[in-house]
């Protein structure tokens, strides 16, 4: 452990931007429910309506969890939907694998171990610097809850239970960087045992078989029953299992060697004649990270549509929100089933926006990791180079959305619709997310080409705040408002027959070209790493 401490600092200096900004979401994403439930919640009569509406409702179960007392607190910590936890896991999965992994695939962990320090001071360092971010991230969420006027021993559980989420994926995070022989992987590992947390979670609460819950790490925090009958002894559980997965993880780090990796890595052939040019080898080295989405977002798909069966019973619930809810997603039909199923169809465009975000850092990765340059050194151009990931970017996007579109489609028309009538509407309006989704890869692409160096941050944050500033998120923090700020607020909503608008689809289209353009001319001329 020799070299730990000056380890931590330099890890500290390197996520002196990536540190605040993951902390301070988490921090505003758990005041801003206590505003929001103030809003529009003012008194304890419309809490506890509010609390049997959520009680009745498979949905809404599988959203927050059953709610534990009709208090602020309790309704402010439900309707945040454990993104706080899922907030806090992520951010300790990507410091972890950053730190640890990635630099061991870099090369500069074998630099560092040839001088003064310990052969496990690298990880000890990483795991320290998630620690501490979750725990700060926890302890503030608490103070912010407490400060707001909200019964201080549940917010210091609810803020316990996010740092104990941080903590047992940073031990998830150390056991993925042994496992996989690159930081790709190990992040896909991480991210795929959070992404499943997360959907057992919300199977457990919403079909009420609460032993699903018992197996996700992520339910973990919710079974904590902040502002209820706080059951501490829970933290005790994530503490063993971050604990275990931590000595496995140690316990591999010491077997292995330097930059091995304990999962078998395929031997490619001796010959790719299929390898013909930029794109052909963009594709190949894009085609697993497009498989894992198809089957990630089909899965996620599946399940929402799955529950589509209760949501005609939105309709029977009283309630101003639920109003105002069918309203605002079930559009000019104002059919409940229709809002849930545009709900439905928001979630997937929102999440796929994601993915040309990350197929454009690859190109960037690319470029950092010196292959680039290798690739280059033949007769291909910069541009032919980058065109080749960017036109996987954009199809790959299309082809995810029709997939999400596909199975929410076929599901729902299996449990209550008719497919004849309703598969092809949740295509056509799945389908419609694209110009918004390629524009937010857009000023990816951008970053990568003019800003390099803040590419990943700028990436990351413009996904975030579109997120955060949506449709599907912003409701949630009241932020209702700025939704006109970004791209998906002006996708028609033709799941409830809202008249088609050429205009914004085209503006959007001509803002991705430019941004598009920019980063290419860019490129093209600037020095690369």
């Amino acid at each position: 452990m020799t070299g730990t401490g000056m380890l931590l600092r330099v890890v500290v200096r390197r996520e002196r931007i990536t540190f605040p900004t993951w902390v301070l979401v988490i921090v505003l994403l758990t005041a801003g429910m206590i505003s929001y439930i103030h809003r529009y919640f003012p008194t304890p009569q419309a809490l506890r309506l509010y609390a049997e509406v959520i009680r009745d409702n498979p949905v809404f179960l599988g959203l927050g969890g059953p709610v534990t007392d009709p208090s602020i607190g309790a309704m402010a910590a439900w309707r945040g939907g454990g993104l706080p936890y899922l907030l806090a896991a992520w951010m300790a999965v990507s410091i972890v694998i950053r730190h640890t992994r990635a630099e061991e695939e870099s090369g500069r962990h074998e630099l560092l171990l040839a001088g003064v320090v310990g052969r496990h001071a690298p990880s000890a360092a990483a795991l320290l610097a998630a620690a501490g971010a979750s725990l700060l991230a926890g302890l503030l969420a608490a103070g912010a809850l407490v400060a707001s006027g909200v019964e201080p021993t549940g917010s210091i559980a609810y803020g316990a239970a996010i740092a104990a989420a941080g903590w047992v994926f940073a031990a998830v995070a150390a056991l993925a960087a042994q496992l996989a022989e690159s930081a790709r992987t190990a992040t896909r590992i991480g991210i795929t045992v959070l992404g499943v947390s997360y959907l057992v979670r919300y199977l457990g609460d919403a079909t009420g078989q609460s032993w699903l819950v018992w197996l996700s790490p992520l339910g973990w925090s919710h079974l904590v029953r902040a502002y209820g009958d706080e059951r501490w002894w829970l933290l005790a559980v994530s503490a063993a299992a971050a604990t275990v997965l931590l000595a496995a993880a140690y316990r591999m780090a010491a077997r292995r060697d330097l930059g091995a990796g304990l999962l078998p890595v395929r031997q490619g052939p001796a010959t790719a004649p299929a390898l013909r040019g930029p794109f052909s080898l963009a594709w190949r080295l894009q085609r697993g990270l497009l498989a894992a989405w198809a089957t990630g977002l089909a899965a996620i798909a599946a399940v929402f549509a799955g529950l589509s069966g209760v949501a005609p019973r939105l309709a029977d619930q009283p309630g101003s929100v639920l109003d105002g809810f069918i309203q605002r997603y079930g559009g000019p039909s104002g059919d409940p089933v229709d809002a849930y199923l545009w709900i439905i169809v928001l979630l997937l465009g929102y999440t796929c926006a994601l993915y040309p975000v990350l197929a454009t850092l690859r190109l960037h990765a690319e470029e950092t990791s010196g292959r680039a340059d290798a690739f280059l050194s033949t007769a291909v151009g910069r541009i032919r180079w980058a065109a080749g990931h960017l036109v996987i970017a954009m199809l790959g996007t299309l082809g995810l959305l029709a997939v999400g579109g596909t199975v929410t489609g076929l599901v729902y028309s299996l449990i209550i619709g008719d497919s004849a009538r309703d598969l092809p509407r949740v295509i056509v309006a799945a389908l419609g997310h694209v110009p918004a989704a390629w524009l937010v890869g857009a000023v990816a692409t951008f970053a990568v080409g003019v800003l390099p160096r803040a590419a990943v941050a700028i990436s990351w944050a413009a996904w975030g705040l579109v997120c955060v500033i949506g449709d599907l998120l912003g409701p949630l923090i009241g932020l209702w408002g700025w939704s006109r700020f970004e791209p998906f607020h002006y996708t028609p909503n033709i799941i409830a027959d809202a008249p088609p608008a050429a205009a914004p689809p085209v503006v959007i289209l001509v803002l991705t070209a430019l941004l598009t353009g920019a980063a290419l001319l860019r490129l093209r001329r600037r020095d690369l790493f």
